[in-house]
């Protein structure tokens, strides 16, 4: 049946984008057409309401088990089928509904510093004119409330980075031999060797990937009058996106997309103060992590340092870096 041989499982702004392009190019995988079909996220429909702009998301699923084998029927022979649906590791049903349709799958996992993870989501949703709270310390504080309401699994900033428990769960369904478990920052630093790894873990050959694509880093505009007004008018939209056709819903919504990013800056790092803030919420899980993984992540609890630089925090006294290098999408 025309089901993936594997799946890039997670995890949200944390390359996913880049690494389906990178695999796409391949002579022996197939990559599904569409990126992110989340098929395994429900059994069903998905839900019609929840966060802003969710009920559009809702639609983009591909929920109908025709149209999901569809997308695999164009793969050569012997090729091996994949698709990157970053939420499947965070969502623990669709962990269990994996196993239960394609029990050999071999299943892909990159993470990202947790810190990281949840400001580079919030930046997203900022940027969008979807998040309405201008502060990320602030936003990671109303995770519970968010998915208490049904908010999709985009806005829970603090939930979706404790990776520990997640793996931890998996591991009860699947052997680790079908679990590959990568660092986000691998990809930035060492592409082709990465690659070489996935090949590998996939049982494909190896050396015929070098480079991750070019993905577009998420631009940051500044708080203001302007950005306030744009987005009140964009989340009014995606409210009553639902009861309209989606062609009529997404022109005006792509226009005030266009206009929130026209003025729009590299994403911003977080100060060491904000990371200090925010590391309370995943210490506990970075050490269970380290548990279940065999592997130190422990540097995922102070600032963070690479290449001689920081990304996304810093002491005080320490120069700012640039956050990040183009290539991975932010």
């Amino acid at each position: 049946m025309p089901f993936p041989d594997f799946l890039v499982i997670g995890v949200p702004k944390s390359g996913t984008t880049a690494l389906h392009a990178a695999l796409r190019a391949h002579p022996e995988l197939y990559m599904s057409p569409v990126k992110e079909p989340k098929y395994f996220l429900t059994d069903g429909p998905p839900p019609d309401r929840g966060g802003p702009g969710d009920a559009t998301t809702y639609r983009e699923h591909v929920w109908r088990r025709e149209d999901y084998e569809a997308l695999f029927a164009g793969a050569p022979d012997g090729a091996l089928r994949g698709e990157s649906t970053p939420f499947y590791l965070y969502d623990l049903a669709a962990q269990r509904r994996i196993h239960a349709t394609i029990p050999s799958a071999r299943l892909i996992a990159v993470l990202r510093d947790p810190v990281e993870r949840a400001h580079s989501n919030w930046t997203h949703l900022w940027s969008a004119g979807l998040e309405p709270i201008g502060d990320i310390v602030k936003a990671c504080a109303e995770d519970e409330r968010r998915k208490a309401a049904g908010w999709a699994h985009f806005w829970h900033y603090v939930s979706q980075g404790r990776y520990g428990e997640q793996l931890a769960h998996l591991f009860t369904l699947f052997p680790r031999e079908q679990v590959l478990v990568l660092r986000y920052r691998e990809l930035l630093d060492e592409p082709a060797r990465t690659l070489d790894r996935v090949c590998g873990f996939l049982g494909v050959a190896r050396g015929l990937l070098t480079e991750i694509p070019r993905e577009n880093v998420t631009a940051q505009p500044e708080q203001g009058r302007r950005h306030q007004v744009l987005s009140m008018a964009l989340r009014a939209l995606a409210r009553a996106g639902h009861h309209l056709p989606e062609r009529l819903a997404r022109t005006p919504i792509e226009h005030i997309e266009s206009a929130l990013q026209r003025r729009g800056a590299p994403r911003r790092p977080l100060t060491w103060e904000q990371r200090q803030r925010l590391l309370p919420y995943f210490a506990d899980d970075i050490a269970l992590l380290g548990r279940v993984t065999g592997e130190d992540f422990s540097d995922w609890l102070g600032p963070r340092e690479r290449s001689g630089g920081l990304v996304g925090a810093r002491p005080p006294g320490q120069r700012q870096a640039r956050n990040g290098r183009p290539g991975l999408r932010e």
